[in-house]
This record gives structure tokens, sequence and C-alpha cells, in this order.
């Protein structure tokens, strides 16, 4: 680090005390006769030595005139304060030590025998530019504050590595110039500050030697250890990826032994659930929960007592300071926090809680080995880096939701909020496995004892009215094909084209009749590899059959390279009518959740569909009644009259006026659904319980038994079930939404007829009762709380 006079540099260095010399020079004139003995006595004794006003470079003079040196500088280091301040002098742009405080040599002495003075943040050698800004600021008057913090650190007799904030005065420095200083220009001065780096420009500007440097530099220095070690917190919080670093919590541990001056106290971190009460482990590289004790998770009532609960979670939050670990334990006949402290040889502990606008997010644990080293007292050093710790909490419980939210991204798809928790679960173990090494898999997901409810509202005869509209669109395309083709042959008398024309009647004869997915297709074949080729060339050749072409041309669909016209009509048909019913239905499950959490998913085909399942299981920590299934039936009953009452509202501004038939399937018995991960969704587990999927993929084609009348029919709610009892309990609620002016009465019970390897259906038929045909209803949604009453009543 230390730099030899001899190098290329800007400046001749002298040590020198010329200019600290002068001051005592001007105090013999004082009239304070003290003051101007004193002066005397300092300036006889340097007389003898003129080396010391004229400077020198032969640094071996520092030593051989110590004596004299420390006479010149007892002011600049007053004996009064040697104890106290951290004062050095120093040679000019190096580090040579020549004169310091007492108290700076106790620091150096108590580092120990081999430890090396280093300035932390200053460059193995001051460069040449370095040294050009300080003649520019000295005797340009240009100043360039290119400053940084400089630092000493500097372990304590305790080993506790110390920092120490170096300020430099240089008021007893002079630049004289020499005959190769040149003058300076605005304009030279500014060619510098735009080329820091280009070091011949400097050169040139400021010569090597231009210069002379005499003086010596006094450092005063400041113990920032706390300032150091809350910065050095900060910013071990501020790094990405902290908990899967191995280094993280050797150096956040460092840094608090600093801040405390304890050598041997470790850090530890615990996290809180609100929700369940009860703290959680960590999971990190090297990341240790004390009070846990190698659990992953414990109830908060199981691991604190009443004080120390009221302290950390209840309305007296602060930090709990456990001065002696071993009386309390005894005290508290081995109770918590203290025997798990205890049984690890904890003597002392301070824990502190992290809490962000009066929310626990989680404990930071100090421990220590040693009684009463940790207490109420030096509790008080954390009011200054809690901010950053609750800083850096926050933001980790972000990283973690958003990389929680990845995983069950990426393994799973989005999945329903009322079992979200499960998949959080699962992604925190997956997380876990991964940081220990272990090969992560993340496990299918599995709900049991759950009832299931099932509905859709189905555009009748979907498939029909696809194919009447695509039916109509060949038709039109196939017409219009032959109305250019006609024009071409008058024109032209091709027989080509005669020949064309006969095989697009033939298509058009046979798409009247029926429309066959194979005629479709070669139809589209027929057009894009015979009649497109047709029409390019007269297109190209012919002006006069070259307008024909291109009204032909302008009714073709890009995307789709055929006429669609009737099938955009019935697509946006459907596509409105879906979109409405689906948020009709969303907007109304928000408050379907607030009576039970449970799952529920909806899709679009040919109308929509949706599926739900309620039990204990979904909803974590609520206990399950069978009076929150029978609310979400009547809840369904209601919401599958609401959709069919939007859809008719909607039906006349349709493009295509379709009409729709809605239907509930009733199961009565719980069953367990997993996750299929292959499919990335919700399925029924098991192959007894396979039995409720066939019904549901067949009952919407099903008849009543012994005619040709199928199930689901236009203005009617088809309700399906196999149990006596689910006809008595939806009897009971359609009554009571009669009532209410959802159904007319017109409702009947019907009989099924066997479906492949599903018999003993049943059905009830409840004709709807839409808003066009009585007064609007009460937008309120009833439950059955309110059925209840009306029975008592």
């Amino acid at each position: 680090m230390k730099q030899k006079y001899n190098e290329e540099s800007p400046m001749h260095h002298l040590v020198s005390f010329n200019k600290l010399l002068g001051h005592y020079d001007e105090q013999l004139k004082s009239k304070d006769k003290h003051l101007a003995e004193r002066a005397k006595y300092i300036l006889d004794a340097q007389a003898p030595f003129p080396e010391l006003r004229d400077g020198f470079t032969d640094l071996s003079l520092l030593d051989k005139h110590k004596d004299i040196i420390s006479i010149i500088l007892q002011d600049t280091f007053s004996s009064v304060l040697t104890q106290n301040e951290i004062k050095t002098a120093t040679t000019p742009f190096e580090n040579n030590i020549f004169n310091s405080s007492e108290r700076f040599k106790k620091i150096l002495k108590e580092a120990g025998k081999g430890f090396e003075l280093e300035i932390r943040n200053l460059p193995m050698d001051v460069s040449y530019i370095m040294k050009c800004t300080v003649v520019l600021g000295f005797h340009y008057g240009y100043k360039m504050d290119f400053r940084r913090p400089l630092f000493y650190d500097i372990p304590d007799a305790n080993g506790v590595m110390r920092h120490y904030r170096i300020l430099y005065n240089a008021d007893f420095m002079e630049i004289i110039p020499t005959e190769k200083a040149k003058d300076l220009t605005q304009e030279d001065v500014d060619e510098l500050w735009a080329n820091f780096d280009n070091l011949e420009l400097w050169k040139d500007k400021i010569p090597p030697g231009s210069f002379i440097s005499k003086g010596f530099v006094i450092s005063n220095m400041f113990d920032v250890t706390a300032e150091h070690s809350i910065s050095g917190i900060k910013s071990t919080l501020i790094g990405n990826n902290k908990r899967g670093n191995e280094d993280f919590m050797e150096s956040f541990q460092d840094t608090f032994r600093s801040l405390f001056n304890l050598k041997h106290i470790n850090v530890g971190f615990t996290g809180y659930d609100s929700k369940a009460n009860r703290f959680l482990k960590i999971y990190g590289k090297g990341i240790e929960s004390y009070i846990l004790k190698g659990k992953d998770m414990e109830s908060c009532d199981n691991l604190l007592c009443d004080h120390s609960k009221n302290t950390l979670i209840g309305k007296e939050t602060g930090y709990y300071a456990i001065s002696n670990v071993e009386k309390y334990y005894n005290l508290s006949e081995g109770g918590q926090p203290y025997k798990n402290l205890h049984e690890q040889g904890i003597k002392s502990a301070i824990l502190a809680p992290i809490i962000d606008d009066g929310v626990l997010l989680g404990v930071l644990e100090l421990v220590s080995n040693t009684v009463n080293e940790l207490n109420s007292v030096n509790a008080n050093k954390l009011e200054d880096v809690m901010p950053f710790i609750v800083s850096a909490v926050v933001r980790s419980i972000e990283e973690e939701e958003n990389l929680v939210d990845a995983i069950i991204q990426h393994e799973c798809t989005t999945v329903h909020s009322s079992v979200y928790w499960k998949f959080q679960e699962e992604a925190k173990r997956f997380m876990a496995d991964e940081l220990v090494g272990n090969q992560a898999v993340f496990k299918e997901i599995v709900f049991k004892d759950v009832y299931p409810l099932y509905g859709q509202v189905d555009i009748k005869e979907s498939s029909k009215e696809r194919n009447f509209s695509i039916q109509k669109d060949l038709m039109i395309q196939l017409s219009e094909i032959n109305e250019v083709l006609e024009v071409a042959f008058k024109i032209h008398k091709l027989p080509i084209y005669e020949e064309l024309m006969f095989r697009v009647n033939t298509y058009l004869e046979e798409v009247k009749e029926a429309l066959y997915t194979h005629t479709e297709q070669a139809i589209f074949d027929f057009v894009k590899e015979e009649v497109n080729p047709v029409f390019k060339h007269l297109k190209d050749t012919d002006t006069d059959v070259a307008p024909y072409i291109q009204k032909y041309e302008d009714n073709i669909d890009e995307e789709t390279e055929s006429y669609y016209d009737h099938r955009r009509n019935y697509d946006q048909s459907v596509m409105e009518a879906n979109m409405q019913l689906a948020a009709l239905l969303d907007k109304k499950q928000v408050e379907a959740q607030e009576m039970f959490p449970h799952y529920f998913e909806r899709y679009k085909t040919d109308g929509v569909e949706h599926n739900m399942y309620i039990g204990s299981s979904i909803a974590n920590d609520r206990k399950f009644n069978e009076l929150y299934l029978s609310n979400l039936r009547l809840w369904q009953l209601q919401v599958m009259c609401d959709m069919e009452d939007k859809y008719y509202a909607l039906k006349p501004t349709l493009p295509v006026k379709l009409d729709v038939a809605s239907l509930i399937l009733v199961y009565s018995t719980s069953l367990a659904i997993r996750f299929r991960m292959d499919e990335k969704r919700f399925d029924v587990d098991g192959t007894y319980n396979a039995r409720y999927e066939i019904i549901k993929k067949r009952i919407d084609k099903s008849y009543i038994k012994g005619t040709n009348e199928r199930l689901t029919q236009k203005g009617k709610l088809a309700i399906v079930y196999s149990q006596r009892k689910d006809e008595k309990e939806y009897m009971r609620y359609i009554k009571f939404l009669k009532a209410k002016g959802y159904f007319t009465n017109n409702i009947e019970i019907v009989e099924l007829e066997g479906l492949q390897g599903v018999t003993g259906l049943k059905a009830i038929r409840a004709e709807i009762l839409y808003s066009g045909d009585k007064d609007k209803k009460s937008e309120r949604t009833y439950t059955y709380e309110d059925l209840m009453e009306e029975l008592k009543s």
C-alpha cells in the first residue's frame, strides 16, 4: 500500500513542519506572555534542525528527530486528550504514522502481534490523477470532490472487530509550483473533467514534478462500529437469495457481535403464522430457531408463558430480555420459553418481535452462553436495526410468496383460493427439501370427505345450430363461386369452367341435404387447391372477371380462409352468453364463499358448467357441518335461476337466438378429490367415486323413462338425484323459492332411462319464473336460515 517518493508524480513530496511552525512564528508576537514563551520554546527546539522547516524525503529523519517532532506537535496532540482522542500524524499520500495519541497506541496494542494496519477503501497506490485533483484544488482553486469514506478495521482485546472512520486534516500542507507548472484555463480544466481516465492528458496539463508538496497530515479517527454494524446489517439484508447463501448467517452474526461488542452471541429467527397462532421454522442455510429447538412449527401457547406472550404478540409489544435463563427456568418450574433455551445451554437471551404495521411477522432471537450478557439494557441497541430487519422480512415474505406462487403455477396452474393454503404448504415443503439438498417432488393434493355439487347452463342443440351456421356459410360461398365461374364461362367458353361449375353444384346439393365433417373438409380442399388457382389466373389476366373475384374475396375471412358470416354470429352469441353467465356466477360465488369456504371451478363449453366441493378438509381451520352443505345447495338453486333469467334477458340482443337448459346433479355421498398433476386439475379419487363422474358426463343426454323426451328442456331447471331424502330436501327448497318468485307451479318428478352403468336416477323439473313474466324479484340471496324461519312461521 505504501508509495515510494521516487515514483512518477505531479508533486515532489517533502515532509515538513513549516506551516505549523509558521503559527508559532506569529505567536512570538503575541501580547500573551505565556503563549509567546511557549512559541519561543518550540521554535528554539527546532532551530538547530532547519530540515524540519525546509522539508526532507529521507523518512529515516522522522525517527532521528522524533523527540523534537514530539515537542513541535505537543499542542496538536494535547496530553490532556491523549487518552481519549484517536489521532495520528502521517506523511502525505501515505500511511507512514510518526506520531499518535495514547489511545491509538492502546488500540493497536490490543489488536495483538502480527496485526497490520491497513486503510479500507484506499487504492493500493494513490494514482497520478488523484494527486492532480489535489493540485487543482489547492493551487488552481478548482474543487474536485473525489473523496470516499476511509476506515481502519481493528480487532479489540476480545477479538470483536471495531471500525474507525478516518478524517484527514490537511491544514499543515503546502503546494508550491515549480518552473514546470503551467497556467490552466477554464477550457483546460473542462477537458480534464471530461477525461478522468486519460493519463496522458493529465500529464500534459499538470506535468510530473511541476509542484512541491510540503507538510504532513493529521488523521482524526472516530469509533463508528455501531453505525458500521447497522450499515452492515442493512447491506446483508438487502442482498438476494439470502437464505440460500451459506455465508449469510455468519456475516449477519458478525455484524450483531460488533454492534453489541460481544464476540460469542448467536442470532436466530422464527417465523409467525397469525392465522394459526403458531411459530414456524425459517428454512435457510445456517438459520436457527432457538425457541423452536429443532421443531418445524409449534403453537405459541406451547412456547410462551403469559408474560412473554403478552410482550411478543400481545398489547405490550416490546423486547423480551431474559438476562438469566436458568433463574427463570427454575422459577417457572421448567416452563417455556426458558425450557427450550435452557436445554440448549443458553444463559441469556433477547427475543425481539418483528412487527410491520401492527402485524407480528416473526421473532429475532439473540442468545448467549453467558449470564447477563444479554439484558434489557443492551436490548435497546436493537432500536436502530429493527426497521431494516422488518423491511427485509417483509421483502422476504413477498419473495417467498412469489416463489410459492411460481412453484404452484408451474406445477399446478392457477388454483382456487379455497384450496390455495394446501398448495402453499406443499410448495413450502418442496422448497425446504430443495434447500437441504433432497430430491424435491411436489406431492399430489388430496381432500377427503367432501360433498360435490354440479350444475350446468347448456345451450340447447348447440351442435345442430353450429352445423346449420356452417351449412349456410358453405352454401353462400359455393353460390358466390358459381357466379364468378358463370361470368368466366360466358366470356371464355372454356369447358374447364363448366366442369368446375358442375362440381360446385354437386357440393352445393350435398351440403343442402346434410353437413358431414368429411364434406366440409372436402369443400375446403377443393376451393383451396382448384378454385383459388383459377381465380388467381383470371384476376391477373381478365379485367372483366376481376371485379367479381374481388367481391368474392372481400367476403372471405382471412383466418378461416372461407366464408365466416353465420358461424361468426353463432360464435359471438355463444361467447357473449358464456361471458355474461360466467361473470354472474363469479360475482355470486364471492358471497357463497363467505358462508363457508369451498372449492369452486367453472368452465365454458357451449354454456357454463361448474363444480363445487365442500367439507372440513378444504376449509382447513373451520369445522364443517351439513348445514353449510344445505346452504350451498339452496344458493346453487337460486344462482341457476338467476343465470337463466340473465340469459333470456340477453337473448333478444344476440345475433343468433339460441335457447338454454339448466341442470343440477345432487350427490349425497361424500367423496375424495385429488389434484391430477398431469392434467393440472381436480378429479374424484378412487374407483367407487368414479360413478359420480360417469353420471355427470351422461345425464344431460338422458331421456324420461318410457319416452323420447329429453330430460333438459327450455325454461325448466332439472335436478337429478337418486335418494328419496334428496327429493324431499329439494322439494322443500323449491316450495320456498316458488314463494320468493323463482319458480311457477309447474313442478314434476320424473324417472330417467338407465344410463350405461347407472340406474335408478330420478329428477325434479321445475319451471323457472323469469323476470319478464313477473315483477322483478329481490336481489337478495336467501339462505337455509331464511328457509327455517319461514317454516317456523
